[in-house]
């Protein structure tokens, strides 16, 4: 029984089979290859078969390359297969209206067969990249979530304060790419609690002196499991996990900081942080009026709170707000 072909497919669009028969030539030691002659079995194949990429012919009769192009990209689950134009067509208006349309390269006939290669080999990396990136923003939400479920808190409090905290952000002067990168790295804030004892973390009453020394214990576990790593998006998950729970008054913990040595980003999900505990129901207390817990963050501005980020979470009340009874328990 012959073992299952592992490579990535892609899948090749031209009316004429001489066109399609040269790019068998080039492509077809190194991928898995399907074929289409029109624009309907090309549909009808990215449905079925999800190909990895599509090298598509822009003169075609009956569904033009361009059409068929736009009906891949108006499909969710087609949408995110990039598409090459292998096409003679050479003016830049035409360049133009394939990209508009979601194209990612354009290949002019007749083509040269290191340049396919190597265009469908950049393209199928930039795919790669983007599925790792996607599955380690997974991994990191479900390990936030993991730590939140331990703690009898659910998974909802991850997505609200990861969410309040990429408004906070915004309002501070971050840019979209930076305050998503925050979005992405404040789930992992509390990981470090799957380190802490369950009869001191789930204790019902008050914790006494030693409990509370190994409660502390929990922002440097977080570092810990995090580790350290070049990825810009995991070095900011360490800095939360570590410094949340630091206060603007440099009574905090673990390591004492104060004022702006605590990295904003701890800055911005400690203001995030307590309001979503405050506001939310847990079995030791009942959820605070939004005022309340308003009027209490106002109250800790300058003493746990940095002053300025204090002012961008009341400027930004209203976006918070609309967060909370989106992701209501």
């Amino acid at each position: 029984m012959p073992l299952k072909d592992t490579r990535r497919t892609l899948l090749l669009v031209d009316d004429e089979p001489s066109n399609l028969h040269v790019l068998r030539h080039i492509l077809q030691d190194d991928y898995r290859l399907l074929f289409a002659r029109d624009g309907e079995r090309a549909l009808e194949l990215a449905g079925t078969e999800r190909p990895d990429l599509i090298l598509l012919d822009v003169m075609m009769p009956g569904m033009t390359g361009h059409q068929v192009c736009a009906r891949l990209k108006a499909n969710p689950l087609t949408d995110p297969i990039p598409v090459i134009f292998v096409t003679a067509l050479s003016n830049v208006e035409d360049e133009i209206r394939g990209f508009e349309l979601g194209a990612v390269d354009y290949i002019s006939k007749p083509v040269s067969s290191p340049i396919v290669r190597a265009r469908v080999r950049t393209h199928l990396s930039l795919v790669r990249a983007d599925v790792l990136r996607e599955t380690r923003l997974n991994i990191v939400q479900c390990l936030g979530m993991a730590a939140e479920y331990k703690d009898n808190e659910t998974g909802l409090h991850v997505i609200r304060m990861s969410h309040f905290s990429r408004i906070i952000a915004l309002a501070a002067g971050y840019s979209e790419e930076d305050a998503d990168e925050l979005l992405h790295a404040a789930p992992m804030h509390d990981v470090g609690k799957i380190g802490i004892p369950d009869a001191v973390l789930q204790k019902p009453g008050k914790l006494d002196a030693e409990e509370w020394q190994i409660m502390r214990q929990h922002p440097e576990i977080g570092a810990q499991i995090i580790g350290e790593h070049d990825a810009s998006m995991l070095q900011m998950a360490r800095r939360i996990a570590l410094s949340h729970h630091e206060k603007w008054d440099g009574s905090g913990y673990p390591k004492g900081l104060a004022g702006e040595d605590i990295p904003i980003e701890g800055r911005i999900v400690a203001i995030a942080d307590v309001f979503d505990a405050l506001t939310s129901q847990r079995p030791y207390k009942q959820a605070w009026p939004v005022e309340d817990a308003v009027a209490l963050i106002r109250s800790e501005r300058g003493k746990h709170f940095d002053p300025q980020l204090v002012d961008c979470f009341l400027a930004s009340l209203e976006s918070i707000v609309e967060i909370k009874e989106r992701w209501a328990e």
